[in-house]
């Protein structure tokens, strides 16, 4: 190889790396004006309680999808934990339902803010070909209403989930 094509490929790869760290750095920027924009709808999360009665459905191992505000499902939020997918385990209480997050803070759903438990295709980005998502609509204390989506390892662990809700 001679020396004005090695120059010329190296320029050509300092010309890679900085596009894409440009690109990077957009992506951040994007997702960082994202939780700007909705901390305020967002607020503080509930806090977790001091103790819990007996499991009313037993811990169910999967993955957190994410959360979206209602009524779109492809409207995800970006705010602290409920913004990164991660494993987890869903577990309910008589008094909510507690989300223990893989690398992130626990989310607790109280009792009185859930609306309704179902299940869907599609939720956060994550679409199946099958209702296999976990879909639980709550209401944060800001008073903005939102879906929190969860996808079981096992998908036939969800019909306790639904069927307890409905009770």
């Amino acid at each position: 190889m001679n020396t004005p094509t090695l120059v010329t490929y190296l320029v050509l790869a300092a010309v890679v790396v900085v596009l894409l760290g440009f690109a990077v750095r957009q992506m951040l920027k994007g997702w960082m004006h994202r939780v700007q924009r909705q901390a305020g709808a967002v607020g503080l999360l509930p806090a977790l309680p001091d103790t819990v009665g007996p499991a009313t459905v037993s811990a169910t191992k999967g993955m957190y999808i994410g959360s979206t505000f209602t009524p779109s499902w492809q409207d995800r939020i970006a705010v602290g934990s409920l913004g990164f997918r991660s494993k987890a385990v869903l577990t309910r209480y008589p008094e909510g339902i507690m989300l223990q997050l893989t690398g992130g803070s626990p989310i607790w759903i109280p009792e009185e803010s859930i609306t309704a438990i179902r299940t869907e295709r599609a939720i956060a980005g994550k679409v199946l070909t099958y209702d296999g998502i976990l879909a639980i609509r709550w209401q944060l204390p800001s008073g903005t209403e939102i879906d929190t989506g969860f996808r079981s390892d096992d998908r036939r662990e969800l019909a306790k989930w639904v069927e307890e809700d409905s009770k």
